[in-house]
């Protein structure tokens, strides 16, 4: 049986590299996250950061290096995110801090009901599981913790809400624009899971989302912190 693929389905399309940007260590493995990276460290005159490309199943990185080893929403992306926990944990320092937070596709919820958007949710989830991901990974953080062999894990959960104005307009239109010009968009069309139409379709959705005034999307996140 072939490996499964290592493909972060978003990509890193200029409307992906939006919702990165709004990203902070409170709230990937290619030039353009690391560039962006570079660029936001070089703005804020931090100087004291290195940025490297490594595959997270298989760090080039010494045992027992650092004191907090984090990964924001990697795991449902990752083949073997058993795996890449384990390599995380043999990186920190003994009492260090393993840390690992994902979305659960499946438990996003919003109002009003746009068919549109439950055609937008089982086209991502089919497209990332087809990568060899798994969308649902916050249900899952638990469990592959313990599998990874940790015995002081802490897991937690928390969202993010889009509701008021401006949030709902970048939220919408964001994906407005992702659902046609992302990686995303390229593989659906490419494996005829969608046509041209559909994405269009989909488009329009996010839009007529965004602009309700009583619009509301969560986004629910699973959370683990684990002691090396």
């Amino acid at each position: 049986m072939a490996a499964a693929p290592h493909v972060y389905t978003h990509g890193h399309h200029e409307t992906v590299l939006r919702s990165h940007r709004w990203r902070t260590a409170a709230t990937e493995i290619t030039e353009p996250a690391l560039q962006l990276a570079r660029a936001e460290a070089n703005a804020r005159r931090q100087e004291n950061i290195d940025f490297v490309v490594a595959d997270v199943h298989s760090l080039d990185l010494p045992d027992n290096t650092f004191d907090v080893v984090h990964a924001h929403q990697v795991l449902q992306h990752v083949a073997d995110p058993v795996r890449a926990l384990t390599e995380m944990r043999r990186v920190c320092r003994p009492g260090g801090i393993i840390a690992a937070r994902d979305s659960d596709y499946t438990a996003f919820t919003w109002f009003p009901h746009v068919p549109a958007l439950n055609d937008w949710l089982a086209l991502y989830r089919q497209a990332a599981r087809d990568n060899g991901g798994e969308p649902d990974a916050g249900r899952r953080l638990l469990s592959w913790a313990n599998k990874a062999g940790f015995t002081d894990v802490t897991a937690t959960a928390s969202t993010w809400c889009f509701a008021a104005p401006a949030d709902r307009q970048w939220w919408g239109q964001m994906w407005a624009e992702r659902i046609l010009y992302s990686d995303l968009a390229q593989q659906v069309l490419a494996s005829g899971l969608a046509t041209e139409d559909d994405l269009h379709r989909i488009s329009q959705g996010w839009r007529e989302w965004a602009d309700a005034s009583d619009a509301w999307f969560t986004v629910l996140h699973g959370e683990i912190i684990c002691r090396a």
